[in-house]
């Protein structure tokens, strides 16, 4: 029997386009994007702080850096962002690579576990070609992981370095790829689960502590569980029906922080769902694993 649980407001962040919610425990904050805005949020659960910071431009996904700031994806590319709120931010681009900011934007990101930094890219015209998934090395050399993604959205990795999850939202679900547990290298695809909601994508998405994968449903009002073996067992739900992305964090990671969005709304969805673009939570009973770092 599937359980339900129910999510209540943790932040009132009223954003857009909340997206790529991480938890920094050397901080003991957390971190997430308004995407279409350029800014990058963080709040501190214990004393209700809230910082944000203006990349000047769209920004896709936030992740830790090794040495204690945070990597960027930008619309266009990536970037560093050093220092901490009361001294100013600084924000240093790696060069060599870039995309057509006119055609398609960075969406979400997350590092891996070898030091690197994913996100994908989708395009601005819903439905148009051109979308891929990329790897940021620390030295700043850029791979294309994937080529031929229509919406590049949530990604993450089994503690033995084996399988990776990913979803092209447009695919209308979330795949599970053979990885080489060395060098991350991809190998076989198959589809793990599928989304069959009208008008709901699959979005952004984390695993916790006991493999179980949980994503975000676009559309649906739901961030939902599901077993290794696919078996949808949890399902949390919102007043909120853009549901974006997942993280657990707080004291033993066993907090699960969800971001919304009111993408596209009219004032009639606004007084209809007073709380979308908020960061919503709950304590599912299983915890989280630690953030990833980007190595540098």
């Amino acid at each position: 029997m599937t359980r339900v649980l129910q999510a209540e407001v943790a932040v009132p962040a009223q954003c857009e386009l909340a997206e790529g919610p991480i938890w920094d425990r050397r901080l003991g904050v957390l971190r997430w994007v308004d995407i279409l805005a350029g800014h990058v949020h963080s709040f501190d659960p214990a004393s209700g702080e809230r910082n944000w910071f203006d990349a000047g431009v769209p920004v896709g996904a936030v992740g830790l850096t090794s040495s204690g700031g945070l990597v960027l994806a930008l619309v266009d590319g990536f970037a560093l962002l050093t220092g901490e709120p009361s001294d100013g931010w600084t924000v240093t681009r790696f060069g060599g690579f870039s995309t057509d900011r006119s055609a398609v934007r960075f969406n979400d990101g997350k590092p891996d576990p070898w030091g690197n930094f994913w996100a994908g890219t989708m395009a601005w015209a819903e439905g148009a070609p051109g979308g891929a998934l990329y790897r940021l090395s620390p030295d700043g050399t850029v791979t294309t992981m994937l080529p031929d993604v229509a919406l590049s959205n949530g990604l993450d990795w089994t503690d033995d370095r084996r399988t990776f999850y990913f979803a092209d939202s447009l695919s209308g679900g979330v795949d599970a790829f053979d990885c080489d547990p060395g060098s991350g290298a991809l190998g076989e695809r198959r589809r793990f689960v599928s989304v069959p909601d009208a008008g709901c994508v699959p979005d952004g998405l984390t695993l916790d502590s006991e493999g179980c994968l949980w994503l975000a449903v676009f559309g649906s009002g739901e961030l939902r569980r599901f077993t290794p073996d696919g078996r949808l067992d949890t399902v949390v739900r919102l007043p909120a029906r853009q549901v974006t992305s997942a993280a657990f964090g707080g004291p033993g990671l066993g907090t699960l922080y969800i971001t919304t969005a009111r993408e596209n709304f009219t004032e009639a969805d606004r007084r209809a769902e007073p709380h979308a673009g908020d960061i919503f939570a709950c304590v599912p009973g299983v915890s989280g694993r630690p953030s990833l770092h980007f190595a540098a």
